[in-house]
């Protein structure tokens, strides 16, 4: 839809012009003010066919106008900018009832697309949502203002009030589970039971049982009934840790449930009606275990409606210093001395590569604060940390003269100190190899430039051989790529 009069309220200049000049491009008719209160009495008089509006404004908060704005036009729609780039703002955004959250800086033609999406969906967005739990941001589950992670909070604020299925994905340490807590906190489910399960840390003859529950009987050992984690979280969000660890034959009961809505129990024959949201994670690459015949293809698709992505945190590591201020004032807040890092402290470990990601950079804070008398961190303090913790020994330079076996053990000794809160039940050995298999294959094609006969001599591999893990792996050949 073009032709549209858009109303546009910052107490910023700069950003009130340059919104004016990229959407008068796109053919709109754009009115400007710097107070809330020229808003609100543009839209009372019935101009306006859309809002973009900022949070703070020197006489109004923005997100406080949206209720009021609604009540007297509920079909028009709102775009909410902000500096404060919180999960809390997002949230809290979708919850009064804003059609989009942007995060400033904004790229003004992400901000052209959604005010033309906004224009062109007409269905009412609906009254606004109840109240959240919390009202302040030490109530934030989840820290950084990177772009990545206002990716996430946007995403998690459009699926706050649904019970739309979610796979969660991510390295070890990213903290998966905090993500699912918030959807389930901030959600319509928060008052309801918050249940988690890693299927990786449970014996693989018992995930049935936990999960389902079983009958007084069922097996040896069954000596009362016992609520599976299905029944514990009744009306609320069941959360499956490291799903792509489950057995193929607990795959099948759980599809039953997402497909049917009920489950029986292990020995029972009654079945159950269920009423839960299921939220899954996983570090795996759940596409590569449907190809081995490890993981159901169906209960992938039905696990992956909305597939969520949680970037290792080398991928974010602007959040580093607020992370590092969340983690000293926890700290502080247990009993701990207060600390303070020097800015080359900050910078050197924004420079260190994290394998274990949050929890590793949560751990070495604390350690800072409990081992460590000194008030203010210095970076040689943190070099000498890095260099005696890290099982990798990244706190040092490495060699440009590392062996491959070297590098493999820094990677898997890094893999082990990620997992040590639980490791998988079994099948390392396999898919540690399956990991170097598929890359080892693609960059010998690479440097071959797509001949199989001479990246198969290469290898040492038979022709056939080669041409069937090309296909088992789903590895792409490029002839002629340098």
């Amino acid at each position: 839809m073009s032709g549209a009069t858009i109303l546009v309220a910052d107490d910023d200049r700069g950003i009130r012009t340059v919104l004016s000049q990229a959407l008068g491009r796109a053919g709109h008719d754009v009115r400007t003010t710097g107070t809330a209160a020229n808003l609100w009495k543009w839209i009372s008089d019935g101009e306006g066919d859309l809002v973009i509006t900022d949070v703070v404004m020197p006489d109004e908060n923005g997100l406080d106008l949206i209720p009021r704005i609604r009540k007297i036009r509920p079909d028009l729609r709102i775009v909410v900018m902000s500096a404060q780039n919180t999960l809390l703002t997002a949230v809290r955004a979708a919850e009064r009832g804003a059609f989009e959250y942007l995060p400033k800086p904004f790229d003004l033609k992400e901000v052209v697309e959604v005010v033309e999406r906004a224009l062109s969906e007409r269905k009412n967005a609906g009254a606004p949502k109840a109240s959240l739990p919390g009202d302040g941001e030490e109530d934030l589950p989840l820290i950084g203002r990177s772009a990545a992670m206002q990716d996430i909070y946007r995403v998690l604020a459009r699926l706050m009030n649904t019970d739309l299925t979610v796979m969660i994905t991510g390295e070890s340490g990213t903290g998966k589970e905090l993500v699912a807590r918030a959807l389930h906190d901030y959600g319509k489910r928060r008052y309801g039971p918050f249940v988690a399960i890693n299927m990786a840390a449970i014996p693989r003859e018992l995930i049935e049982s936990e999960l389902f529950g079983h009958e007084k009987g069922a097996f040896t050992g069954a000596t009362n009934r016992y609520a599976g984690r299905f029944e514990q979280a009744e009306g609320g969000t069941l959360f499956l840790d490291e799903i792509g660890d489950m057995p193929i034959e607990a795959q099948t009961r759980l599809l039953r449930v997402l497909q049917e809505g009920e489950y029986t129990t292990v020995g029972g024959r009654t079945p159950i009606s269920t009423n839960v949201r299921i939220v899954a994670a996983t570090h795996r690459d759940l596409r590569a275990a449907v190809r081995q015949g490890l993981f159901r293809e169906d209960l992938y698709y039905r696990l992956n409606v909305v597939p969520l992505r949680i970037p290792p945190l080398r991928e974010r590591t602007e959040d580093i210093p607020e992370l590092i201020a969340h983690f000293l004032s926890n700290a502080e807040a247990s009993g701990m001395p207060p600390k303070t890092f020097v800015p080359e402290a900050v910078e050197r470990l924004q420079n260190y590569r994290w394998p274990g990601n949050v929890r590793e950079l949560e751990n070495l804070v604390q350690r800072l604060t409990a081992l460590y008398s000194q008030d203010v961190i210095s970076v040689e303090t943190i070099e000498a940390e890095l260099a005696h913790s890290s099982p990798s020994g990244e706190g040092e330079a490495r060699n440009d003269e590392e062996s491959l076996s070297d590098a493999i053990e820094r990677h898997l000794r890094a893999y082990f100190s990620a997992h040590r809160d639980g490791l998988p039940a079994a099948g390392l050995y396999n898919r540690i190899l399956h990991e170097m298999e598929r890359p080892l294959i693609a960059l010998s094609l690479e440097a071959t430039r797509g001949n199989q006969v001479r990246a198969a001599n290469l290898l040492g591999l038979n022709r056939n051989t080669l041409r069937k893990k090309i296909r088992e792996l789903d590895i792409e050949v490029v002839r002629g790529v340098k």
